[in-house]
């Protein structure tokens, strides 16, 4: 289990949808569902809407994904309301494209943020709609191979544990963990390089304000390993043995 099995890169652009993965031109095949998405979907849903407008929406909501939401901000790039960004949104996840990550709330030492994320469906289709090709070692991919993370626990929430409460936790002084399973039942932080102690930072912070029960970092490859700090052990696990972990749960 030296590396993953999987081209992340190739995956990054294509995403998950079969015949997108498959195809030798995903980006020709992204576009025509997007296409279809908003000229049945949206013209169904948001008949009234402006789709020049609700196609822009789209654009930045896709730079923001897998960010807290801020629809004051997205409003003023995109150039209508709040209350219609507020709407957009609705329509992402009554269509089913996107589904909001909650903010854990159960701070016992430490002011957490309160506002959700969230994450379009897919990550190819999150890159395709921002124009964007990451590549290893870019920011860009590093919120992509997050976003595959996020992607696999809700695959894996939807067949195996529909009753599991995922949320993400960040402090007001800025750390953060990016899945938090129930009430501090797994932790886990998605690094997209090599891991070293000083990115448990998060993981740390979180077992100051409480006990969890395991914690663990994600990476795209390696073996896996432990690291240590003040609360005991964190598992390193590559993406492929993270994803047989979940699956063995």
């Amino acid at each position: 289990m030296a590396s993953h099995p999987w081209d992340l890169e190739s995956l990054c652009r294509s995403g998950l949808i079969p015949p997108h993965y498959l195809a030798d031109e995903p980006h020709e095949d992204l576009a025509a569902y997007v296409g279809d998405y908003l000229q049945e979907e949206i013209a169904a849903e948001a008949s009234a809407q402006s789709l020049p407008v609700f196609a822009e929406f789209l654009r930045v909501a896709a730079l923001s994904n897998g960010e807290i939401m801020n629809f004051t901000n997205i409003s003023r790039e995109v150039g209508t309301s709040a209350r219609v960004v507020r709407s957009y949104f609705e329509i992402l996840e009554d269509t089913l494209l996107g589904e909001r990550l909650p903010a854990y709330r159960k701070g016992v030492t430490r002011r957490l943020l309160q506002t959700d994320k969230f994450y379009l469906f897919d990550v190819g289709l999150a890159n395709f709609l921002c124009r964007r090709k990451p590549s290893q070692g870019t920011p860009e991919f590093g919120k992509s191979f997050e976003h595959i993370v996020w992607m696999e626990i809700q695959a894996w929430k939807a067949y195996q544990q529909r009753d599991l409460e995922l949320s993400y936790w960040r402090t007001t002084s800025g750390f953060e963990v990016d899945f938090v399973f129930n009430d501090r039942e797994v932790a886990i932080e998605v690094k997209s390089g090599r891991v070293h102690e000083n990115d448990l930072k998060g993981l740390t912070a979180l077992a100051d304000d409480g006990p969890v029960a395991e914690r663990m970092v994600v990476s795209p490859g390696g073996h896996p390993r432990s690291l240590q700090d003040r609360h005991g052990t964190v598992s390193v696990l590559p993406l492929q043995a993270f994803v047989q972990w979940l699956w063995n749960r």
